[in-house]
């Protein structure tokens, strides 16, 4: 498992590896189990991400082999993410390194939780995946930086591969407005100055 980092403010690039994940529908249940749901918080998550498929492939999934460990970016087929709409999905796919997703498809839900973590889901038609995931099948080794506001992917040998994400998720991973509790903590003074004004806060005030 990979040493978490977490996106904070505007999310321009992803450097970094990649690891493949080969299958169309891969829903949330695959990706965090329902067993795992009842953690207080997302700390550990992480360390169970595709709980099942890992110990049904007996260490051969490719979260588990030496090549992909510190991947950043995951690379999938069609409709990831779909089913249920929970959010530990995107979150234990953080903790456990993940900082973007390539893919034919992703669930709308999925892809929403996904920018609410300053996670950018970037999609390429079925032809340009199975390519970019033969090219890592075969150099997991190969680092990559993905440009967001160009939408396009670069390996370190200079071969790049152009992706599509649409203007409304990429402004908000540009700009950093998909960190809704940075925006909060930004404002904070003007926040305060707020809730003094507002009478059924201050009822009770002895000044």
């Amino acid at each position: 498992m990979n040493v978490p980092s977490f996106p904070i403010g505007p999310v321009r690039s992803v450097e970094g590896t990649a690891v493949v994940l080969s299958g169309d529908d891969i829903d949330t249940d695959r990706i965090i189990p329902a067993r795992f749901l009842k953690c207080v918080t997302f700390g550990g998550l992480g360390e169970q991400v595709f709980a099942d498929d890992r110990l049904e492939r007996g260490g051969a999934h490719p979260f588990d082999l030496p090549e992909h460990q510190g991947a950043r970016i995951l690379l999938v087929n069609r409709n990831f993410g779909c089913g249920s709409s929970r959010e530990h999905a995107p979150q234990a796919l953080m903790r456990w390194g993940i900082r973007a997703l390539l893919g034919e498809s992703f669930a709308e839900i999925f892809f929403g939780n996904c920018l609410a973590l300053g996670i950018p889901c970037l999609q390429a038609p079925h032809g340009r995946i199975k390519a970019l995931q033969s090219f890592v099948e075969a150099n997991p080794s190969t680092a990559f930086r993905l440009e967001v506001d160009a939408a396009r992917l670069h390996s370190g040998d200079g071969q790049a591969w152009p992706l599509d994400l649409a203007p409304g998720p990429r402004q908000m991973l540009l700009s950093g407005q998909w960190d809704a509790t940075g925006q909060l903590v930004s404002h904070d003074r003007e926040l305060l100055d707020t809730a003094a004004r507002l009478p059924y806060l201050n009822a009770f005030s002895t000044d």
